[in-house]
């Protein structure tokens, strides 16, 4: 990746790596941080997604980074609230690439029935409020194939049939998410809630899930604030589910969530 130095902001810590295990894991090393610290490698030997999935992503083709950030004013029950910041922030950048991305529950990033990159965030807390968190994210940019069992993959290349530039999208992202997180401090963020309400995927009818119970047809109604996603059945009835305790079916493909 193209230095850029000269393009940085005062608030941002810039580390770029050819090669690591794992952006996260490397950020967990520092004790000090700026308002932000971002790391990123053209490669990652084990690089982790939801659910411990690994990550497939080409050498110097995406982007796969991890943030560090000490978040003011976040409430340990309220944390998905950053989930949904830099969810956004990925999401009105690519926008400015193309049309039709979309969040699906709880951070994964996708064009229409694609996924294009999925986020992973670890945060620690110090009594009742978040103290640090590492935001993990791996963003298909320029990969032309992907040879792994997933589903469902897709690059911006793909879909712009262009090589994109990496930096700049970086750059965007990030200054986006710095926005977010002063909008957070200042405690506004049921713009940033109701934002991520209309971003998600599928989140205009009844579409088909399965629970430990079976199939069903559902719609997404709400998001709680600790992330647990509300959704309304044929039959009126409410039901709530956790990471991992629900899964969306795709034709023939069932996608955890």
């Amino acid at each position: 990746m193209v230095k850029m130095k000269e393009q940085i902001p005062s608030w941002l810590e810039l580390i770029q790596l050819d090669e690591t295990d794992s952006t996260s894991n490397q950020l967990k090393l520092h004790t000090q941080v700026k308002e932000m610290t971002v790391l990123t490698a053209e490669y990652q030997t084990a690089g982790r997604g939801q659910r411990g999935n690994s990550w497939e992503s080409e050498r110097g083709a995406n982007l796969a980074f991890s943030i560090l950030t000490a978040p003011k004013g976040v409430n340990a029950s309220h944390q998905f609230i950053l989930s949904q910041a830099i969810s956004l922030a990925i999401l009105e950048t690519l926008k400015d690439y193309h049309c039709d991305f979309r969040i699906k529950w709880p951070n994964d990033i996708y064009w229409h029935d694609k996924k294009m990159g999925g986020i992973l965030i670890e945060n620690e807390l110090m009594g009742k409020r978040i103290d640090r968190c590492i935001i993990g994210i791996g963003l298909n940019i320029n990969q032309k194939e992907f040879i792994s069992n997933a589903p469902n993959p897709i690059s911006l290349s793909q879909i712009t049939g262009k090589r994109e530039n990496r930096e700049q999208i970086l750059l965007a992202l990030l200054n986006r998410f710095h926005a977010y997180l002063e909008q957070i401090a200042q405690g506004i963020i049921q713009p940033i809630i109701e934002d991520y309400h209309q971003a998600l995927y599928r989140n205009d009818g009844f579409y088909p899930y399965r629970d430990e119970k079976g199939i069903f047809l559902a719609r997404i109604d709400h998001v709680e604030p600790q992330g647990v996603i509300c959704l309304k059945d044929e039959k009126g009835d409410f039901r709530y589910y956790a990471f991992k305790e629900i899964k969306t079916i795709l034709k023939d493909i069932e996608l955890p969530n």
